[in-house]
């Protein structure tokens, strides 16, 4: 049997997410710039996405940019403002726990003059609304905090944050990395106070390679790809139609009959985490005080004390069972993860922590599994760190 639990990282499409791009591939295939049929066929595909999509979010269809997925989003966020709102400031906030596509392109702006500051998290991973006020200064002109952080599931006050924001100062911008949270949350952003928001189409059963930045009407930003003017000449590239249909289609899909994913997706989480607590030496992180519903439905981040994180997971994909250690994009920051230190994670189990992930794809036998699994490799792994 094969357990499937690295869903944070990417996710199998839907069949007729398959379906609907083949076709696109096969006979819509033209290029959606061209006047002629096969033109205009690919260009409804785009504009039958966008609509899906400003629907999820009741915006308006301009406000989606359709990118490469959520690097290419954060990135365009965060430069693509920096360049057009010079004039308002060059200080920006974030947290410690965002994702390396957060981090980089801010790493980025500092070496150009910005300045960033990184506020602390609590033990839950949360970051508490006071120090995000406490740190506003007259020339912060963005702000950027993640809707659900990619390690340990943690959700962030968006919505506090936004109003508290937009009663301080209008014209601060907030941005929210969604990669996490869309698919999971219905997420209105004019009623969250959110300007700016990036997702990516393979978290949510759709393809890699898509995603899309939502901008509110009226946000100065330029863009940081320049070429044949496509959307408006704010990302140029002949648009990836087969993706972007996939996108849009995966979108309608994953919110139809939205409560009960959430509800089924928390009962497998619960499932889990009662499953592993039974075993020694077991440390579920990041839920620290809080319900298990005030955390993600689809992450569990967990330690096991002894056993280093990449002899675990090695030992599970051997039994089928397939996690991660911690961020999918961590193997390319092989150092210990900043989100586990942020949030007082002892030493010891910096470097034995897993993360499990689940979908709607996901079945109540793969969890008992997977939880089965753990428990036979436990005492067979930590007999040979004792030796």
């Amino acid at each position: 049997m094969e357990a499937y639990l690295d869903n944070a990282a990417t996710t199998p499409v839907f069949p007729e997410v398959r379906d609907i791009m083949v076709t696109v591939l096969e006979e819509d295939f033209g290029n959606p710039s061209s006047k002629h049929t096969k033109g205009i066929a690919a260009e409804r595909y785009i504009k039958d996405a966008r609509d899906i999509i400003a629907g999820s979010l009741k915006c308006q269809p301009k406000e989606i940019i359709f990118t490469s997925g959520g690097t290419e989003s954060n990135n365009m966020a965060f430069i693509g403002t920096a360049i057009a709102n010079r004039r308002a400031g060059k200080h920006i906030i974030t947290t410690r726990i965002e994702h390396a596509s957060v981090h980089e392109p801010l790493a980025y702006l500092e070496e150009m003059g910005y300045e960033v500051t990184y506020l602390p998290v609590d033990a839950a991973g949360r970051v508490p609304l006071e120090e995000v006020e406490a740190a506003l200064r007259e020339d912060t002109f963005l702000v950027s905090v993640m809707y659900v952080n990619n390690e340990i599931g943690s959700v962030e006050p968006i919505k506090e944050i936004g109003e508290m924001l937009h009663g301080r100062n209008p014209q601060i911008l907030f941005h929210v990395d969604a990669i996490q949270a869309f698919g999971k949350y219905k997420i209105i952003p004019k009623k969250m106070g959110i300007d700016m928001m990036s997702v990516s189409g393979h978290k949510i059963h759709g393809p890699k390679g898509a995603g899309f930045l939502y901008v509110r009407d009226g946000v100065k930003i330029r863009p940081i790809l320049f070429g044949g003017g496509q959307q408006k000449g704010m990302r140029s590239g002949t648009e990836n139609v087969p993706g972007i249909a996939g996108l849009g289609l995966a979108v309608k899909l994953i919110y139809q009959e939205h409560a009960a994913k959430r509800e089924q997706l928390y009962a497998w989480k619960k499932m889990l985490i009662e499953g592993l607590q039974r075993y020694e030496g077991v440390t579920i992180n990041g839920i620290d005080g809080i319900l298990l519903e005030e955390t993600a439905p689809h992450i569990v981040n967990v330690s096991f004390a002894s056993i280093k994180s990449e002899v675990m997971l090695h030992a599970l994909a051997e039994k089928g069972v397939y996690v991660s250690s911690g961020s999918a994009c961590s193997s390319n920051h092989p150092e210990l993860s900043g989100t586990l230190q942020a949030i007082g994670v002892r030493k010891d189990l910096l470097d034995s922590t897993l993360r499990f992930s689940f979908s709607v794809m996901t079945t109540t036998e793969q969890i008992r599994y997977a939880v089965e699994a753990v428990g036979e490799l436990l005492p067979v792994l930590r007999k040979f760190v004792r030796q």
